[in-house]
């Protein structure tokens, strides 16, 4: 069983050293070869996202809206959406917030503040959903477009 796990961690890192944009996503902060790959082969179409929002939406990042009379109450944080890339965006804003434990927070401040007064792991949510509005796929795959000098991307396929 342990055989078959390092076979697959190794395709896996394969795959995300022939992928130009999953390398991309890898420069994030708290995104690993892991959650790039599963964005990258995830995601066929990140123009089908308006925002950062409804991606973070479509994860399952995002608190419940429940509007009624005018007013918007925000629940709790559902188990809608892709629960593998999730956790990946979980597991990843955990280790960031290790690391800023261990090094400190000097360039995230507001990460400061905001594990003074809640625990550590719904810190974390708050963090993998503000990673994945803030790098949405489009934003990210935009970027990728500017270094190829091309004006679509197309899925990779490993190599």
């Amino acid at each position: 069983m342990k055989a078959q796990i390092l076979e697959f961690d190794r395709r896996i890192i394969a795959w995300h050293r022939s992928s130009a944009t999953s390398k991309l996503l890898d420069a994030i902060p708290g995104v690993g070869p892991a959650l790039a790959t599963a964005l990258v082969a995830s995601i066929a179409d990140p123009k089908a996202f308006r925002s950062g929002r409804e991606f973070s939406a479509w994860v399952g990042l995002v608190p419940k809206q429940n509007a009624s009379g005018g007013k918007d109450k925000l629940g709790s944080i559902g188990k809608q959406g892709d629960r593998y890339l999730y956790s990946l965006f979980t597991a990843g804003a955990l280790a960031v917030i290790r690391y800023a434990k261990i090094h400190g927070t000097d360039h995230r401040p507001w990460l400061t503040r905001l594990l003074a007064r809640r625990p550590a792991k719904v810190a974390a949510i708050a963090l993998a959903n503000k990673l994945a509005r803030h790098d949405g796929p489009e934003r990210t795959l935009q970027a990728t477009r500017r270094s190829r000098g091309v004006n679509e991307i197309t899925r990779e396929s490993p190599a």
